[in-house]
């Protein structure tokens, strides 16, 4: 498959969906709005305590919903009583967005797992089984995508990366992750998603030529710059204008 021939690079991906002041990010109101405009739409996927795959980048709920305690306590019935901020959206499980874009465009999925791999990844892959769109996975952790190498070969891999300048970590692991060491040695990844701040990266090229996507990119002029280093932007807070 020519990965520069696919939707991976030919359509701009509204990140978290294409949400705004009144349509809060990862919303069901935000997947539709990417659908209804025409853009691919990155999400990000957690586990709760009990096993629901649900829609949500963060591990605290307080920036989001406003109340404290962490994501992953919360079970299904407890996310009818939370609200996204400024919206009376909820947190939507995985299943409930896969049921809403059903196809219409492709999706993204970021697997937010630091700890061990199993248990989301496999419930993602059951989840996608008889999903009839275009999709693929990306994580910043180099063992998820060895676990749908392993596991689901056909679905197409994405090794996140960037400057790692907002991480606590040491030196060698924080290389080892800058460079996507793992993901060029057991050849891993389909495509890159590489931080727009940290580009260009002599990294990428080291990596070979794999399709190459920038997030987060949150103006204009950020667009027209990074776009001489990468092949499709991952996008929030404005509407691109075409190059």
């Amino acid at each position: 498959m020519d990965l520069f021939k696919t939707w991976l690079v030919q359509t701009l991906v509204a990140h978290r969906g294409l949400h705004n002041e009144r349509i809060p990010e990862n919303s069901l109101a935000a997947f539709q709005n990417a659908v209804d405009k025409g853009y691919n739409i990155e999400l990000d996927v957690q586990l709760i305590a009990d096993g629901t795959v649900v829609v949500f980048h963060d591990e605290t709920l307080t920036r989001m919903t406003g109340k404290d305690g962490a994501l992953k306590s919360l079970t299904k019935a407890d996310l009818k009583t939370l609200t996204l901020k400024n919206s009376q959206e909820k947190i939507p499980t995985f299943e409930e967005v896969l049921n809403l874009v059903a196809g219409k465009t492709p999706i993204i999925i970021e697997i937010k797992n630091k700890g061990k791999v199993g248990e989301l990844e496999q419930k993602v892959i059951d989840l996608l089984q008889n999903y009839q769109g275009k999709y693929a996975i990306a994580s910043f952790n180099p063992k998820v995508l060895a676990y749908f190498k392993a596991r689901a070969p056909y679905v197409l891999r994405g090794q996140l990366s960037g400057s790692f300048k907002w991480t606590k970590m040491n030196f060698i692991k924080k290389w080892l992750l800058k460079s996507m060491w793992f993901a060029k040695k057991d050849e891993l990844a389909d495509f890159i998603m590489y931080e727009a701040g940290a580009l260009p990266s002599p990294y990428i090229h080291k990596l070979g030529r794999l399709p190459v996507l920038t997030w987060t990119v949150r103006t204009q002029q950020e667009y027209q710059r990074v776009m001489r280093y990468a092949d499709n932007i991952i996008f929030e807070g404005f509407v691109p204008k075409n190059q």
